[in-house]
């Protein structure tokens, strides 16, 4: 495993920490949100919960790929990622805001990464990003559709 091959693994282990908080965050939504927005919020998180679990997986075989051990614990997530957990109780509008907040977050994090992978001449891991990217862009403009 080259030190390039090494930086792109541990550049999409925090990738997959998050993806695993931002799928608990959108499960979280999805059960409890309340008021008129349940069924629209309730419909469109199913889709994206729906859309991150194989998502997920692909992140962390890609990381198996490239030689490294992937996380898999709820204690490594925590020390990668920096999606909080989503408040249960809270409004229907905030939960929103919440979840479109994590939504970029990700966002933010995958977008250096896309060029840093590209440089290092690993398409498959930029063309992974970039997909992963672009479900995240149109989550967050979804979800502040919704709240707008």
């Amino acid at each position: 495993m080259t030190n390039a091959t090494n930086i792109i693994a541990d550049a999409l282990k925090p990738v997959l920490a998050e993806s695993v908080q931002l799928y608990v965050l959108t499960q979280n939504v999805h059960w409890n949100v309340v008021g008129p927005l349940f069924q629209p919020v309730h419909a469109l998180t199913e889709e994206q919960y729906l859309e991150l679990a194989p998502a997920i997986d692909e992140i962390a075989e890609r990381i198996r790929t490239l030689g490294s051990k992937a996380p898999a614990g709820l204690a490594a997530f925590q020390s990668l990622g920096d999606i909080a957990d989503g408040d249960e109780n809270a409004a229907a509008e905030a939960m929103v805001k919440t979840l479109s907040a994590a939504h970029h977050q990700l966002a933010e994090r995958i977008r250096p990464i896309i060029g840093q992978a590209a440089e290092a001449g690993d398409e498959v891991s930029a063309g992974l990003l970039t997909d992963r990217l672009t479900v995240h862009e149109k989550a967050q403009w979804m979800l502040n559709a919704m709240v707008a």
